[in-house]
């Protein structure tokens, strides 16, 4: 077998076989096929595509190029839920004890930020003590102990994905819904889970812009899921504005912290809820949404949400104090006001631009090396939709380094829209795909 038949047959908008994308993608991550074969491939599968089972077999392909996780020894149906990315996606810090309080054992691989999409990693990392890197023996032996763990991928896991993702990233194949989807699934498949609820993200602050090619992704991916054997649904969310009002590694801690004191309302607590109640019906524990919403909102008024983040944090070596006194977390230097410079609505935001200030403030990065200010971020005090006065407080900025919280300010000034009239409301649950 030679990659360049390989590319050839995808050239002619021939399918290939299992046995072609396993060699191509096993000799690719040995380096025994050379970068720009495979770009030449990518560059095809562009063009021409890929049926559901060639794409699946892409993803069983990158799953099994690096280490798999074996779950079969924990108990019950293992559920995983994953986003397509956003700001303020605050949900799994959410969701990890708010469903495993259920019952439902949850063993959650996260990843760190990169660009201006907030990675789960980073937020814990804000917690003083915290372990993110744990044996995997140790994690599963926490699971059965505390029902769920959240912790860093191997550096090992689908290392064909990694190789594929960097030469897509400089020959212009980023954009192709089937490489984005096997991407995506290889690591979900990888991480051993039984059943998979996907969160695509849709608008200004996502990689899918609109909704159809929001609706491409998640019924591709749910496919490849079905294909390989798992369990899978996906919730379409709108990133047209941050999914929650606290943008930062700290502040999203906070208010993760406040949804499972039952302090907020909207559009974070609406989503969490309905990923959570679809991993609860994925999971066999209910049989119906409207049963699993319930059962989520009662673990949230009698404090077992808050209750299994406390066991977890502890478990995981975190000080659990924070939950009780935010003082201890990473302060901030700098507090800066965001104020409408005039009267009218908040009509439109820009939220990749939002995430942009973000990083210019100190809290993300624009290489895997950048040191990170865990107490940069942004406190919205406006939804969109919301009449503000002229001089009200929209946003507040705050940073470490005074300098980068002045320019981050300018930057996020330019990401919002005021205007006389008023907006059409914004649903935040905009389709689900089973």
């Amino acid at each position: 077998m030679r990659a360049v038949d390989i590319i050839i047959k995808k050239r002619d908008k021939e399918e290939l076989s299992k046995e072609e994308i396993d060699f191509l993608i096993w000799n690719f991550t040995t380096g025994e096929i050379p970068d720009y074969q495979v770009s030449a491939w990518a560059m095809a599968v562009l063009l021409n595509g890929m049926s559901h089972q060639e794409i699946t077999d892409l993803t069983m392909a990158m799953a099994a190029s690096g280490d798999q996780l074996d779950l079969k020894n924990l108990p019950g149906v293992k559920v995983d839920k994953h986003s397509t990315g956003g700001v303020a996606d605050t949900t799994t810090l959410v969701l990890v004890p708010l469903v495993s309080s259920c019952g439902v054992p949850v063993v959650k691989l996260s990843g760190r930020g990169l660009g201006f999409t907030g990675g789960t990693i980073d937020k814990l990392d804000s917690i003083p003590g915290f372990q993110v890197q744990i044996p995997l023996e140790q994690a599963l032996d926490q699971v059965r102990r505390v029902g769920a763990v959240i912790m860093s991928q191997s550096a090992n896991l689908t290392p064909a994905d990694k190789k594929l993702y960097a030469l897509r990233d400089v020959t212009g194949t980023i954009d192709n819904i089937s490489l984005i989807a096997a991407s995506i699934m290889s690591k979900k498949i990888a991480a051993g889970a039984d059943a998979i609820v996907l969160d695509v993200k849709c608008g200004s602050g996502s990689f899918m812009r609109d909704l159809d090619s929001a609706r491409q992704l998640a019924r591709t991916m749910v496919e490849i899921g079905k294909l390989a054997g798992r369990r899978v649904m996906a919730v379409i969310s709108s990133m047209a504005q941050p999914l929650g009002n606290y943008v930062g590694n700290t502040l999203e801690v906070i208010e993760a912290i406040e949804v499972l004191k039952g302090n907020v309302t909207g559009d974070l607590l609406d989503v969490s809820l309905t990923l959570g109640a679809q991993m609860l019906v994925l999971a066999g524990r209910c049989s119906e949404i409207a049963e699993a919403r319930q059962m989520l909102q009662k673990q949230l008024q009698n404090g077992a949400g808050l209750g299994q983040l406390r066991r977890i944090i502890n478990a995981q070596g975190g000080h659990s104090a924070i939950i009780d006194d935010y003082s201890l977390l990473p302060q901030p230097v700098c507090r800066l006001e965001l104020r409408a410079g005039q009267p009218g609505w908040l009509a439109a935001m820009d939220t990749a631009a939002v995430g942009h200030a973000f990083v210019v403030a100190g809290g993300g990065r624009l290489t895997k090396e950048d040191l990170i200010d865990y107490s940069a971020g942004f406190i919205f005090r406006h939804r969109l939709g919301e009449y503000l006065q002229a001089g009200e407080v929209i946003a507040d900025v705050q940073a470490a380094d005074p300098a980068k919280a002045s320019h981050a300010l300018e930057q996020l000034r330019q990401a919002i829209q005021i205007s006389q009239d008023q907006p059409e409301p914004v649903p935040v649950i905009l389709d689900t795909v089973e």
